[in-house]
């Protein structure tokens, strides 16, 4: 990162329940540069996740955000937060009670609290909720980064974390109140070529392969013995799927990553060949990835098959020119 970039961010803190939960919904944010989870609004210097789990310091569970304005302005973040938290809970959130888990917004300058301020009234207007919205607008004092096991434990406890996100029931409320605008708010919408493009800024095999669910030949396609640190985007839309230290080599002749970066992909029934298999597409572009199969060396015991033609590998020495600077610290 440049000095020019350095100057540009600002710091956003917001506290919404679990940390845990919070953090993959910015993360993917194009222009957030970092998330921390971590400890804000008490009164305790540097304090430890057991004592502030257990309600004794002040504090409430918090993620801060690194952002680059200019790219996500602060009310852009904002709406996210609205969007993965239930804002009339006074008493925590979901599952988890006390005020550790209580909403609210820290702000950074006046500019962040009008803004703070003026969304919330917005919200409340809506007539979305019966009830007041409880969620406080408090000025910024201090924030203590939580223990390493907590920063990015979506990625670090995959399976837990799921488990903990459907079972608290923060997950349904957020897809009953918002639906698939939750979702859209992680990210930009991606403008996609229509069939025409497709055919001219694709190889006849990319179009067979990722339009007509087609295979590329083993051992004879762009990625299968690629080695390099670096990321595996959707050819079409750019979109992070795989990372280079989630590859292994399977012995089939084609890509093989152990799990997916994000929740980018979606999973379907395959019968075709007499056979039955799960295929994997891209969210975004609906692009035909692959199959999935349950014989992979991972924790989860799962190898993404995916073709080459799918996918646009770009090195990691590359990434900040192309614009995925925020992933080089993901891949070492």
């Amino acid at each position: 990162m440049t000095d020019s970039d350095t100057h540009r961010l600002e710091l956003a803190t917001f506290a919404g329940g679990c940390f845990w939960c919070m953090e993959p919904v910015f993360r993917l944010q194009k222009g957030v540069k970092d998330v921390v989870v971590g400890y804000a609004g008490g009164t305790r210097k540097d304090p430890s996740y057991a004592e502030v789990s257990a309600g004794k310091t002040g504090h409430r569970e918090a993620a801060q955000i690194s952002f680059d304005p200019s790219i996500t302005p602060y009310r852009r973040l904002l709406k996210i937060f609205w969007h993965n938290i239930d804002p009339t809970d006074s008493g925590g959130q979901f599952a988890d009670r006390g005020t550790q888990y209580k909403t609210a917004i820290f702000f950074h300058s006046e500019e962040q609290q009008r803004d703070a301020e003026r969304s919330r009234e917005e919200l409340q207007k809506t007539g979305i909720f019966d009830q007041t919205i409880a969620t406080e607008i408090l000025p910024f004092v201090s924030f203590f980064p939580a223990e390493d096991e907590h920063q990015s434990y979506y990625r670090k406890n995959p399976a837990h974390y799921e488990s903990y996100h459907e079972g608290s029931g923060r997950a349904e409320y957020v897809r009953s109140m918002w639906g698939s605008a939750a979702t859209v708010e992680k990210s930009e919408p991606v403008p996609l070529p229509t069939d025409e493009e497709l055919k001219k800024i694709l190889t006849p095999l990319q179009y067979e392969v990722t339009q007509a669910c087609g295979t590329e030949p083993p051992f004879q396609n762009e990625y299968w013995n690629e080695h390099r640190a670096g990321l595996y985007v959707d050819r079409i839309s750019g979109r992070p799927l795989f990372r280079s230290i989630d590859k292994f080599d399977s012995g089939t002749g084609w890509p093989s990553f152990t799990k997916p970066i994000n929740d980018e992909l979606k999973e379907l029934e395959d019968r075709e060949l007499g056979m039955r298999r799960t295929e994997v597409r891209s969210r975004t572009s609906d692009a035909h990835l692959g199959h999935v199969f349950p014989d992979g060396p991972g924790h989860e015991g799962l190898r993404y098959c995916i073709n080459s033609a799918s996918l646009r590998f770009i090195p990691l020495e590359d990434l900040e020119n192309e614009g995925y600077g925020e992933y080089s610290r993901m891949l070492r």
